[in-house]
């Protein structure tokens, strides 16, 4: 009981193991004293608030707002004590403000709720007592056999048994989860992949231990232990057979899978993005503002209490006739009294804190979104995608960007390769009219002039068909004729690919002689010169950023065991022991610099003991619980060395349209562009040569290929050096991934000085998290520039979370920087419009709707604070309760908030052709201090001018009655309530009679008689007066 107490109280989670025991099929042990492990149900929880929870957890979110809760606090002084106004002048402004919060919120998450019922009610079939069950995914529990038909999504992550077909592979589709539209294969262990029949299923015994819920969609680290007979039979698990909640099962027609994560433990459920924390520079003013006008509310507050018992010392004043104390009055505690009427006169002047500025503000951020939308040129029609709104708590900051850090592959290129050139054996080729030309044969050579495909040259071609992640599209595959033709010509093949090089090499060999023709269980088939071969593949060593290299072992026709690898130059050739090393680099630098991107190819061969010993190594890596990816990057490294380097590609990857007259409009606003890639040196050049981003004219300076503090900060300060001796022209700055490390180490300040004196930067060979690092560095130096990062990838989501404004590119690297991103469009050239038109909006409306409303409140309030030294600070209020209502809720938020929508003070066709224009905005120009002074000095100018100026035209000759309204004529003065105090020895009438002639001209002062009166002190007691010589009135005042 203690235990299920503290685990409620998240004092003791319930998983105190590092890995979970799911027995399939929930066939517990026997024998002992078992206790099972408690999981999670399969509902899916989007929502935030339920039935019973709703009202406590909203209030509180709410009132955690200073603004809200000051009322509140304001609210129950004016319920505690006696208060000039009453509780429903601050009470219902603030029930308004949490109510319509309130029903927003309760709407949306309404929506959540409905659509987690649609997901947890839908049917699915599980394998229960030797038969198919029809039930509820809700009900779905861990270690459950389910059943999967094509076109249908993953109700839960699952470990694939079995498929339809006999290798027990199947393709699956992971477009919701991460955007990649190609078909990944999942295999299933060989010793379930035969159990394809629900009885079958029924009987297998099996466990599987595995790690417990993390969100890293890529990663899976597990085992499956079959019995069989007497025998236990032990095979690693890895993400290959994790089948993930949300994919969709694809030329499969059914897959059998065990549930091993439910509910909010799966994947998918572990990487719901929470809502943005990013605060906006406007926010934080506002609550600059909001601190110093609680300060002149407080100021004000004391000094009308102060000046209140100043006057009160004469005792006159402290106990008119007119209004005598109680004898409890009397005896109070003259500092209880204090604290009271301090109270009181907070209560009065309390509106000038602006209780709807939030809910204004939020509604404009949120209406305002819309229009980014809706804007047709943000739409790409090629690929049907408009830009869309992630959060619009930031819609201000696309105006005040200063430094914007982009991705180069597909963020300023397409992402479109296409193979251009490539190296074999030392000799350049380039493919003309789909044969490989060695360099120096012109096109229109004929053919007998170009050679056929020598031995190495088929070697390299094999090695780029085999070492790759492609598939096909299972139609060809599956046809009756296969993807050939009678004559032996390929049928066009449709390749799928999660990387756009691998897919352009495959179909480059394709198209010279050799071409991949698909899988079929645990071999790839080649055609090489229309000669089919099979290969039988052994092992798949993965692809990551660390290594930056890819392997597959394979078992050639002849039954030599070979390794083909490839990767990036820096990690394939340091590995090479034999090959034209020195040509291929040199080939290698030449294609960086006309801007192709480059992979090394390289093959080894491995004697039978060698193979015997990789193979235990790899199946003791895989199989282990813990540091699984420690041990197999050791074998990995282990395995691929002493190799034979066959040759490199260059593939080419086109810039996407008008790239270089963003850049160049960027710059002329101001903003200086980063470019974070992981190309290497040359080729990152060459691409911001070719986009802009560096001028032909520019002096590039270069922090490359240091190994050690000393040389880097060497380095560091020629550079400095060099930047103050030629100041007057523009520097770009070159710095990779080794030498950002030790930049960044020891000598920071140095390289942000040397940065922040370059008009360009670029770091190339960059790790996912060391451009995070770059943007933080920015973010946080003393300046406090506001950042903007914009990438298309996986590798790009840290830089895009890290910076203050992110943005996605919704290309072809999948969704994953699109989901992170708070801002999403279609191509990089709609940058400009975003920022330069719709920024620059949001913040110019933004800005005038915030120092609006202090402004306001500043007139509204200020009178009242004035109007105290004509009442003896009694805690008289100037202006009617239900005017104080609704003055802050309806009467001047609603015109501002549809000012802050629609106002376009330039045209935005103005704003994009001149984009120095984003410069006046800049460094929150409108909301600093100078502009909050002038708008705070308006207000009080205003204030003053509204009460002295309605004080004097009013004065003694006052035209108006105590409810406004024009005083009446006609027999006879009906009524003056006003008119009440004058000084001894004047007539009340020459007051009224003066009045009268001169504003109404009806009255003939010869019916007025006699007017007297008498004064104690400032009111009048009795007087009368005659307005017929028949008529006397007496009146009490």
């Amino acid at each position: 009981m203690l235990r299920w107490v503290r685990q409620q109280l998240g004092f003791d989670p319930p998983h105190q193991s590092d890995t979970r025991t799911i027995y399939i099929a929930n066939r517990f042990p026997q024998h002992g004293h078992y206790v099972p492990q408690k999981f999670a149900d399969n509902r899916i929880v989007s929502s935030k608030y339920t039935v019973w929870n709703f009202v406590p957890k909203n209030l509180f979110e709410q009132f955690r707002r200073v603004a809200n809760f000051y009322f509140l606090i304001i609210f129950l002084v004016q319920l505690m004590i006696d208060t000039p106004t009453s509780p429903i002048t601050s009470g219902l402004p603030l029930f308004f403000v949490i109510t319509v919060t309130a029903i927003k919120q309760g709407y949306e998450d309404w929506l959540r709720h409905k659509a987690d019922n649609e997901v947890n009610g839908a049917p699915v079939y599980v394998v229960r007592s030797g038969g198919l069950v029809k039930t509820r995914s809700k009900n779905i529990r861990v270690g459950d056999i389910v059943r999967v038909a094509k076109d249908e999504t993953f109700p839960v992550d699952l470990v694939l048994l079995s498929s339809d077909r006999v290798d027990g592979s199947c393709h699956v589709t992971t477009a919701s989860l991460d955007g990649e539209t190609n078909l990944k294969t999942h295999v299933a262990v060989p010793e379930t992949a035969v159990l394809q029949s629900v009885a079958n299923l029924d009987k297998l015994v099996a466990v599987i231990e595995c790690q417990q819920p993390e969100a890293d969609l890529y990663r899976f680290v597990g085992r499956i232990t079959v019995s069989q007979q007497t025998e236990e039979i032990v095979r690693p698990l890895g993400p290959e057979s994790l089948l993930l909640r949300g994919a969709r099962l694809k030329n499969t027609k059914e897959i059998f899978g065990v549930a091993v994560y439910t509910g909010m433990e799966t994947k998918m459920a572990l990487n719901y993005k929470s809502k943005s924390q990013k605060r906006s520079a406007v926010e934080k003013s506002m609550n600059s503002f909001l601190i110093i006008y609680l300060i002149i509310l407080l100021f004000e507050a004391i000094l009308s209490t102060i000046l209140k018992y100043a006057w009160q010392a004469e005792e006159k004043w402290d106990e008119p006739w007119y209004n005598g104390k109680t004898e409890h009055e009397r005896n109070s505690s003259k500092i209880l009294r204090f604290i009271s009427d301090f109270l009181a006169f907070l209560v009065l002047y309390n509106f000038i804190i602006p209780i709807s500025l939030y809910v204004t503000v939020e509604m404009q951020k949120f209406l305002g979104s819309f229009f980014i939308g809706w804007d047709l040129d943000l739409y790409h029609e090629e690929t049907n995608q408009r830009a869309q709104v992630n959060t619009s708590d930031l819609n201000e900051e696309l105006g005040q960007v200063e430094y914007v850090f982009t991705d180069k592959t597909g963020t300023l290129t397409e992402n479109e390769m296409q193979f251009r050139e490539c190296s074999i054996n030392g000799i350049k080729y380039q493919e003309v009219n789909g044969k490989l030309t060695p360099e120096g044969f012109s096109e229109d050579s004929p053919d007998g002039n170009i050679p056929s495909l020598m031995k190495e040259e088929e070697l390299f071609l094999k090695a780029v068909c085999l070492c790759h992640t492609v598939q096909i599209n299972a139609d060809q595959t599956d046809s009756a004729d296969g993807p050939w033709h009678a004559n032996g010509i390929a049928s066009p093949l449709e390749y799928y690919a999660s990387s756009p090089d691998e897919k352009a090499l495959v179909e480059a060999a394709s198209r010279v002689g050799v071409v991949f023709t698909g899988t079929t269980g645990d071999s790839m088939e080649v055609k090489s010169l229309g000669k089919p071969e099979r290969y039988k593949l052994l092992h798949v060593l993965e692809f990551d950023p660390n290594r930056r290299r890819m392997s597959v072992i394979v078992e050639s026709p002849s039954g030599e065991k070979l390794l083909f690898t490839k990767g990036a130059e820096s990690s394939i050739l340091p590995r090479s022991k034999s090959g034209e090393i020195d040509k291929t680099r040199v080939h290698v630098d030449e294609f960086a610099l006309k801007g192709l991107r480059t992979l090394c190819v390289a093959y080894r061969r491995f004697t039978p003991e060698e193979y015997q010993e990789i193979g235990k190594r790899l199946h003791e890596a895989r199989t282990a619980l813990q540091q699984r990816e420690e041990r197999l990057s050791d074998v990995f490294n282990f395995i691929e060395r002493d190799l034979e380097l066959l040759g490199a590609t260059g593939v080419e990857d086109k810039l996407q349209d008008k790239v270089q007259e963003t850049i160049e409009a960027l710059r002329l606003a101001g903003i200086k562009v980063w470019v974070l890639t992981g190309d290497k040196h040359e080729t990152a050049v060459s691409v911001s040569l070719s986009c802009g981003h560096f001028h032909r004219t520019m002096n590039i300076l270069e922090l490359v290929q240091h190994k050690s503090d000393s040389t880097c900060a060497e380095q560091l300060r020629q550079l400095a050096k060099r930047i103050k001796e030629d100041h007057v022209i523009q520097h770009g700055l070159v710095v990779d991934g080794t030498s950002l490390s030790l930049a960044l180490r020891e000598h920071e300040k140095l390289f942000m000085e040397v940065c922040k004196n370059c008009s360009a930067v670029l770091c190339c060979r960059m790790a996912p998290l060391q451009k995070a690092k770059v943007v933080r560095l920015l973010k946080t130096s003393p300046e406090k520039p506001i950042t903007l990062a914009i990438g298309d990838g996986a590798n790009d989501v840290s830089m895009i979370q890290e910076a203050h404004v992110g943005i996605g590119i919704m290309g072809k690297e999948g969704r994953q920087a699109v989901r992170n991103s708070d801002y999403a469009i279609a191509r990089f050239k709609f940058l400009s419009k975003l920022l330069f038109v719709h920024g620059h909006f949001y913040y110019i409306r933004i800005a005038t709707l915030v120092q609006y409303f202090f402004y306001k409140n500043v007139c509204f309030i200020t009178p009242q604070f004035l109007y105290q030294f004509f009442c003896l600070f009694s805690q008289q209020t100037l202006y009617d309760s239900v005017y104080l209502t609704l003055y802050n809720i309806c009467f001047t938020s609603l015109p501002v908030l549809i000012y802050s929508l629609f106002e376009q003070h330039v045209h935005p066709h103005v704003l994009q052709s001149k984009p120095v224009l984003y410069r006046d905005i800049s460094k929150n120009a409108h909301l600093g201090f100078k502009p909050f002074l002038y708008w705070t000095i308006l207000g009080f100018f205003h204030a003053f001018v509204f009460f002295y100026g309605s004080y004097l035209l009013m004065g003694e000759d006052t035209s108006l009655l105590g409810n406004g309204q024009l005083t009446e004529t006609g027999s006879g003065i009906n009524c003056l309530d006003s008119m009440c105090c004058f000084s001894d020895g004047e007539t009340a009438c020459t007051s009224v009679r003066r009045m009268l002639e001169r504003l109404m001209g009806r009255c003939s002062p010869t019916r007025v008689n006699r007017c007297g009166i008498s004064l104690n002190s400032l009111c009048c007691r009795r007087f009368s007066y005659k307005l017929e010589p028949d008529e006397p009135a007496a009146i009490d005042v």
